[in-house]
């Protein structure tokens, strides 16, 4: 997927975007590109696949998900800035959190913001599991979202904390998500949550299948949870 047919393919899912956006999104290429060669960033680094897996992949949920207005959105785990950075790009009253446990993807998340003049985008350096239990930031978020971070039992314990009650957590996994999600009801019903809907499709080109959920918040998460840094990881809900 070249920019010109990624800026096709999102007109056709209602999103247009600008020459200015456009731009952002070339200079975020050019940057992870860049970078990627000290830090280890993604293994993905042709143009078309970084268009295709990274850009295009990260604003699906906007196809079925209101992300207009001045929403609060924090990304977990976001690595190079996936999905929450695309999607900014796209929706600029979004105000991103992006919370990461390697610092070197931190330093890059800062100079990227720079380097694109994005407004409203904080990142913090830290363990989801810390960051959840941080009142600061502890269910206070309008969406919270992770893409192919670890499996749903686990993610639902690191990001469910931070949903406001009546928020949306956005899980976007791959093939195999059926099953994650039937390991995860335990979970998802402990810390406050309901599964509200999904959407399967395949990327274009490549047809490689991806699965979004939505999951609202219902009532507040237990207050022990989530557990220690390394816990939902090494003994998940299930």
């Amino acid at each position: 997927m070249n920019p010109e047919q990624f800026r096709q393919a999102l007109s056709e899912q209602g999103i247009e975007l600008t020459d200015e956006q456009m731009n952002q999104f070339a200079i975020y290429y050019e940057t992870l590109v860049e970078w990627n060669e000290k830090v280890n960033l993604t293994a993905i680094t042709a143009e078309e696949n970084v268009y295709l897996k990274h850009f295009y992949d990260s604003i699906t949920p906007a196809f079925h998900h209101d992300f207009t207005g001045e929403q609060t959105i924090c990304d977990v785990g976001a690595g190079a800035g996936f999905p929450s950075i695309p999607l900014k790009i796209c929706f600029p009253e979004l105000k991103v959190t992006i919370v990461d446990s390697l610092q070197k993807r931190i330093v890059f998340l800062n100079h990227l913001a720079t380097a694109l003049d994005l407004a409203g985008v904080s990142f913090y350096h830290d363990r989801a599991e810390s960051f959840g239990k941080n009142v600061k930031f502890r269910e206070t978020y309008d969406i919270v979202t992770a893409r192919a971070v670890a499996r749903m039992s686990v993610l639902t314990e690191l990001c469910l904390p931070l949903v406001k009650k009546n928020g949306i957590f956005l899980a976007l996994k791959g093939a195999q998500a059926e099953e994650e999600l039937e390991n995860a009801k335990n979970a998802i019903e402990l810390f406050g949550g309901k599964t509200i809907g999904q959407k399967t499709f395949t990327l274009p080109q490549e047809d490689s299948e991806r699965t979004i959920y939505w999951i609202e918040k219902r009532r507040k998460t237990p207050k022990k949870y989530p557990r220690k840094p390394g816990t939902p990881n090494k003994n998940p809900i299930e």
